[in-house]
């Protein structure tokens, strides 16, 4: 029990500690009682003093009771707070229904009528079906007492939701499985056709793409894609839902806080697949509809936002040919990041930065790296490996860039020592291939004059599983190396029209 009562109160901010403090003295009726003393205890870690408290071999039974009313109370005390904090329209029409069939039992018919009826209007817009079916269960149950009640159209919109709901179910058993299924891909590495996967395990349970009841529904299935493309780094894999997305929003508006939060992470999916597949036009309107959104919306969505629109737009006049703009939306993205903005997405933001100037050539570009400055340990567990991986290739490459051989040598080494098991696991060949081709160059930097290596070199550019815009940036600057020209400009001349 102490385990959980401890991570319930890493749940607990400072404040949220001195209420809960209080509402335990609120809630003791004697001056004995010792639960405030036990949780004092558990925040310093005090063994000792826990041994004051209560001798466990002596009162183990006392003791074991007061944790578990301390646990009880905490649940309480957390349950209420975040009904506090939350005020998004679902919890609203969750009010409005225990307040409604309140006031029917009560005998209030008129103003509990009124009640329901807004509670369903919140639950309709919001497509919250199960609470709608709460919602029309309890009108059914009370019709009698409205002799203006349709009872045949109320018994009608209560079997029509009952049909969403199940296919709503049915949605989330598919989402579960494949879910699991995408735990198997990035753990055992396995190898599957997404799109088959994923019509398979719906057609399995009887659901249709076009059929798509939520926005919930739609970002569900686009995080799966999203993180399947990101595993394979690969995203032509999921070009499909492109149309399946668009269609959907085309037929779809979005409403309420909850639709919102799910509607920008469609827009947001929207515009990475458009960039990782080539569309960057396209993948740039997406971006301006988000902004025409969150200028509207509250500022807690314009901070979650911000530096992820800011990277997309700057990689897309990366990719375009304008590096100039990519590279001042990354800057002032940087410079304008928010004290509650992300860590991660500001690593990113930085992370992307060094690779623009590594592909420029620039010698600022050892200087933004080392603005990284969390270990490696932490950037695979919070980034992922493979974003901790091209973070150091790209160091290699630039030591290359500017003649540190012995020092590039050196972090290849130690590269290949930390991360060639975990790439194998996973089969990243490419990724063994690439760092193979960079080793036999610092031996012998005139190897890229060999007939050999060059013709390594371009089947490695050529290469469809290398066509990946992250990946492409890579094996292209090898062939820069090859061709003594710019890792820009042989990066633009690789990109093909989608």
């Amino acid at each position: 029990m102490t385990d959980t009562i401890s991570d319930l109160l890493l749940l607990l901010n400072d404040n949220d500690k001195k209420d809960f403090k209080a509402f335990l003295k609120r809630k003791n009726k004697r001056n004995d009682v010792k639960n405030v003393r036990l949780l004092e205890i558990m925040e310093t870690d005090d063994i000792n003093r826990l041994k004051k408290l209560y001798d466990p071999t002596k009162n183990r039974n006392a003791y074991h009771a007061l944790r578990k009313r301390l646990h009880e109370s905490l649940l309480f005390f957390l349950s209420n707070k975040v009904f506090e904090r939350d005020n998004s329209e679902a919890h609203e029409a969750l009010r409005l229904l225990v307040v409604g069939r309140f006031l029917l039992e009560s005998q209030s018919i008129k103003i509990g009528f009124k009640c329901l009826q807004r509670a369903e209007d919140k639950a309709l817009i919001l497509e919250q079906f199960s609470l709608l079916n709460e919602i029309l269960q309890t009108r059914l149950q009370y019709a009698y007492l409205d002799p203006s009640t349709n009872l045949e159209l109320l018994v009608d919109r209560f079997a029509e939701n009952q049909r969403k709901l199940q296919q709503e179910a049915k949605f989330q058993i598919a989402y579960a499985l494949l879910r699991a299924e995408l735990q198997d891909i990035h753990l055992k590495a396995k190898i599957v056709d997404l799109n088959k996967l994923i019509m398979d395990t719906l057609s399995k349970y009887s659901i249709s793409l076009d059929d798509l009841l939520s926005f919930k529904s739609l970002y569900q299935l686009l995080y799966i894609a999203n993180e399947y493309a990101a595993i394979h780094q690969n995203y032509a894999l999921v070009r499909s839902f492109l149309k399946t997305a668009d269609n959907f929003l085309r037929k779809h508006r979005e409403q309420g806080v909850l639709q919102l939060f799910y509607y920008l992470h469609i827009l947001y999916y929207l515009a990475n697949f458009n960039l990782r597949n080539g569309f960057f036009k396209e993948s740039l309107r997406d971006l301006e509809r988000m902004d025409v959104v969150l200028s509207q919306a509250s500022p807690a969505f314009r901070t979650q936002f911000q530096l992820r629109c800011q990277l997309l737009k700057a990689l897309n006049f990366h990719y375009l040919g304008d590096g100039a703009q990519g590279l001042a939306l990354l800057r002032e993205g940087i410079k304008q990041a928010a004290p509650k903005s992300s860590e991660l997405d500001l690593a990113d933001l930085q992370l992307c930065l060094v690779m623009f100037l590594t592909q420029f050539r620039d010698k600022t570009a050892l200087v933004e790296l080392q603005k990284l400055t969390r270990t490696d340990a932490w950037y695979e567990k919070k980034m992922g490996m493979l974003w901790t991986i091209r973070k150091s290739l790209l160091e290699i490459l630039i030591h290359i860039q500017f003649d540190h051989i012995d020092l590039a040598t050196s972090k290849l080494r130690s590269f290949v020592r930390r991360y060639r098991k975990y790439l194998m696991s996973v089969n990243e060949n490419r990724v063994i291939d690439f760092v193979k081709l960079v080793e036999k160059y610092l031996l012998n930097p005139a190897v890229i004059q060999g007939k050999s290596f060059r013709a390594a070199v371009d089947a490695m550019v050529n290469q469809k599983e290398n066509k990946d815009l992250f990946v492409k940036g890579f094996v292209t600057w090898l062939k820069a190396l090859v061709v003594s020209g710019s890792p820009y400009r042989v990066l633009l001349d690789s990109i093909e029209e989608p």
